[in-house]
């Protein structure tokens, strides 16, 4: 798999359904999803406890398919990209779980990286893949000036942002989650917020969810994971709450953190394309092959469930979130 990393430092990326690996970092955490995705059961699974896929990230990925000549439409969005020989990706390289620099190989790894990689072969015959680094302020602005073929960031569907991009899936559901530091045992759910300092990402769909079910706690935007974590470790904030799946991410790596109560949101990711391309459709019948042919449990057993207890979750339902 290949990845040229170019780009601004990012944030913005939206949550996960890791249920076993809640009960990691905290205890009873669940699924939360509208769409018949599930996590696997909250409990029973602490620390370390995912285990060693049969595949790595790579070996999913080399045996992945490919479109057929027939599905690549001339001077399409997905011919351009064939022409071109890799995939511009718009996403992150320090997202737990999801997509993140191995210091020593350099590699993307993770769930949204490996599916990058996925598209990237389904389209040119080859996992390449080009990261430009994007933050919630970026992403929409990147897809339409057309310097990203396609956002992977645990992006949220939302029918705001479904007004400047398309979205294909979702592919993934998860909800919003608390992060405290591992010794408060004064914040157990999101009504303990209140009155509280929160640390959270700028503009992301947490920062308004705080709001809603916090009104009076104290918002500190931040624009990555790493300043938000770094403000509860250090004081100045009370708690963290962004996707579940971040947060889980980041506290299975820091004992001095846990992620504490229910997620209090039900959050669809997808995958950001140009408005009014043929890239929604093509993505999308992807996603479908991927789903049947049991390509994407395999990457999340060689991604997520390295960590996470229990087995992949249910898919969600092409098309199910409002903005897809």
């Amino acid at each position: 798999m290949n990845a040229l990393n170019n780009g601004t430092r990012a944030a913005g990326r939206n949550r996960i359904l890791a249920a076993g690996l809640v009960a990691v970092v905290a205890a009873g955490l669940s699924a939360c999803g509208s769409s018949g995705s599930s996590l696997p059961p909250a409990g029973g699974s602490s620390a370390g406890k995912g285990k060693p896929s049969a595949l790595t990230q790579a070996q999913v990925v080399a045996a992945a398919p490919v479109a057929a000549a027939s599905a690549i439409t001339p001077g399409s969005w997905m011919d351009q990209i064939k022409k071109r020989g890799y995939l511009r990706v718009g996403g992150t390289d320090s997202g737990p779980l999801f997509s993140q620099k191995n210091p020593v190989s350099g590699q993307l790894e993770g769930f949204d990286a490996g599916l990058s990689q996925m598209l990237a072969r389904y389209i040119t015959g080859k996992p390449a893949t080009k990261l430009s680094l994007t933050t919630v302020d970026t992403r929409e602005t990147m897809l339409q000036n057309g310097t990203v073929d396609a956002v992977f960031a645990t992006y949220t569907i939302t029918p705001q942002r479904a007004q400047k991009v398309d979205f294909a899936g979702p592919y993934f559901e998860s909800g919003d989650a608390i992060m405290v530091k591992s010794s408060n045992s004064s914040i157990k759910s999101v009504a303990d917020l209140n009155g509280k300092t929160v640390a959270t990402e700028g503009n992301s769909t947490a920062a308004l969810d705080i709001k809603k079910f916090a009104p009076k706690a104290k918002v500190l935007l931040f624009q990555e994971d790493g300043e938000c974590v770094a403000a509860v470790k250090q004081g100045r904030a009370d708690a963290y709450v962004l996707d579940q799946g971040i947060l889980l991410g980041d506290a299975v790596s820091d004992t001095s953190l846990k992620v504490v109560g229910q997620p209090f949101t039900q959050e669809p990711y997808g995958i950001g394309v140009p408005k009014g391309s043929a890239a929604k459709k093509f993505v999308d019948t992807w996603l479908q092959k991927i789903y049947a042919d049991g390509e994407w449990a395999k990457l999340w057993k060689a991604t997520i469930g390295t960590k996470i207890a229990g087995n992949p979750p249910a898919v969600p339902k092409i098309g199910s979130a409002d903005g897809s």
